[in-house]
């Protein structure tokens, strides 16, 4: 017998096409329409929460934009289920009532007017709710604890070296990435005028000194002199002897302005202008000749007061440190290499050694009727390899605390990575390694060697041990740390011509103290004048005359 044949039943839709009623095995299940090209994310997500990301909102989003179809809804519970915010509204006890108000607590999180409109929520959605809310705070507890270390104490606003008078008038502002494309390229070798002074032979055991065989960094009571240029008797002479020379300096006062643009920390140069010739000048009394230490670091010391650690007692330690380290490495008691002239300096009244120093008296002819005349200054001799003399001036790098100036610890580097140490160095002290180049290489030097020295102890600055030595040509160690001599001679150049532009008078050089600024003053004749600079300043113009 064959197979009995039943035709499907076929539903007429008069009104368009396709079945006009659900199948049964479909019945009472919701549609979700979809696209063949939407990605498949997760297979089921109860919290909505997954993709927190904006990126990947849209990821796994449907064309369709899904709704609530798959939904769970309890019958009874949720439709009557409605939020009310019944707390009540606690002012805080400061500004009650005052400012335009509406923000509280640390985050300065906007608390909207409270208002009493009914809001139903699903329990999706109030599970949603709830895990962006564990989610914020646990957020805010991680940026509480980052930002504290996070965030770098501002550099405070640090004051000038010199207070401005009313009375004194701006003649020039000279901004730091303009000096520093100026040129002077054509500046010839200079010629020696005088020399004098005594200097002593330099100690080649010092060279053998290393991080496993320190030696203690002793108290030398030795006399050095900082005599600023119109006090200088041998200037006073070589104005009158040179008549073409009519820019009269020092090496420190020429270094400064030279490296003007390295420097950070404020300064000044007195400048006066007597018949046509120009003397720079530094104020008594100041720290000028103090050391910096870390002045260029991207977080210089900022401690007050008596602190160890503060700016000035740190140029303290500096100097001290550099004075004794000089005079230590020296045969002291042998036999001294002699200029012709004795130190103008030495006073037969004062009790104590002076230290081995030698001063060059050098001229540079710079162009445009400008002749210089320095006084650059000489620290020690050495025998080079074929017993001929070489002279060489003597500088200390100081370590105060590695945990606050770069974080190279050099007892553990110094040996066995030294470059990192001098490079260390260089980009916490450009300026002052700048300044110690600028005056060997203006001395004519054929050395300059840097001893590293460090506290015996972190927090005690009155002892302090030697770690090793090092020595460089200048002109060679110049090209390293990017320091261009016709740069120099241009800043030097340029503030010059802006001079002799001015009638005679006394003017002020200032390092703005914030800025990378220099400003030239026009300042009255008797400001700074003391009486004893009044009588030096009156014999130079009698000499003059």
């Amino acid at each position: 017998m064959g197979a009995r044949f039943e035709p499907p039943v076929i539903q007429d839709n008069p009104t368009g096409w396709g079945p006009n009623t659900i199948p049964v095995q479909f019945k009472d299940m919701p549609y979700q329409p979809f696209s063949k090209s939407d990605r498949l994310g997760k297979v089921s997500d109860w919290t909505g929460a997954t993709y927190q990301d904006r990126r990947h909102m849209n990821k796994y989003q449907s064309q369709f934009q899904g709704g609530q179809q798959y939904s769970y809804y309890h019958d009874e519970d949720e439709s009557s289920f409605q939020l009310v915010d019944t707390s009540r509204i606690t002012k805080p006890a400061y500004g009650r009532g005052r400012g335009r108000g509406g923000f509280r607590g640390r985050w300065n999180s906007f608390k909207p007017p409270p208002t009493t409109q009914l809001q139903t929520l699903t329990k999706a959605q109030k599970i949603k709710e709830r895990d962006r809310q564990r989610q914020v705070r646990k957020w805010q507890k991680q940026q509480a604890g980052r930002q504290n270390y996070q965030r770098a104490a501002p550099i405070k606003s640090r004051e000038a070296s010199v207070t401005v008078k009313a009375d004194w008038l701006v003649i020039e502002e000279m901004d730091f990435p303009r000096l520093g494309k100026l040129a002077l390229p054509s500046v010839n070798d200079p010629a020696d005028l005088i020399q004098a002074g005594s200097l002593e032979y330099y100690d080649k055991t010092y060279d053998r000194v290393n991080v496993k065989s320190e030696k203690n960094l002793q108290r030398i009571d030795r006399i050095f002199h900082t005599v600023s240029t119109t006090d200088d008797p041998i200037i006073r002479k070589l104005v009158k002897a040179e008549s073409q020379a009519n820019v009269f300096v020092t090496d420190a006062i020429l270094a400064t302005l030279m490296c003007a643009t390295r420097s950070a920390y404020s300064w000044d140069i007195v400048v006066d202008k007597i018949g046509g010739k120009i003397f720079f000048d530094k104020r008594e009394n100041t720290e000028f000749d103090l050391l910096t230490v870390s002045e260029t670091s991207s977080e210089p010391p900022q401690d007050e007061g008596n602190s160890l650690n503060s700016p000035r007692n740190l140029a303290l330690e500096a100097t001290f440190v550099n004075h004794n380290f000089s005079q230590q490495v020296l045969k002291t008691g042998e036999e001294r290499y002699n200029y012709t002239e004795e130190n103008p300096f030495v006073d037969a009244d004062e009790e104590g050694k002076v230290a081995s120093v030698g001063y060059r008296y050098r001229k540079w002819d710079l162009g445009n009727n400008l002749v210089l005349v320095c006084r650059c200054e000489v620290d020690a001799v050495q025998h080079g390899s074929n017993n001929e003399i070489q002279f060489l001036n003597i500088k200390a790098l100081n370590e105060w605390d590695s945990r606050y100036s770069g974080g190279v610890d050099w007892r553990q580097k110094l040996d066995t990575q030294r470059g990192a140490v001098l490079a260390n160095e260089l980009k916490n002290n450009a300026c002052k390694l700048a300044k110690w180049t600028v005056q060997a290489i203006l001395a004519g030097v054929d050395n300059l060697k840097f001893g590293y020295v460090t506290r015996f102890n972190v927090k005690d600055s009155g002892r302090h041990v030697i770690l090793g030595t090092q020595q460089f040509k200048p002109v060679e160690f110049a090209q390293q740390i990017n320091l261009s001599m016709d740069n120099a001679w241009g800043v030097v150049r340029c503030v010059l011509d802006l001079i002799m532009q001015q009638k005679d008078g006394k003017y002020l050089i200032v390092k703005d103290p914030n800025k990378p600024m220099l400003r030239l003053y026009d300042i009255p004749d008797d400001t700074f004048d003391s009486e004893d600079s009044e009588e030096s300043s009156d014999e130079v113009i009698s000499e003059e005359e």
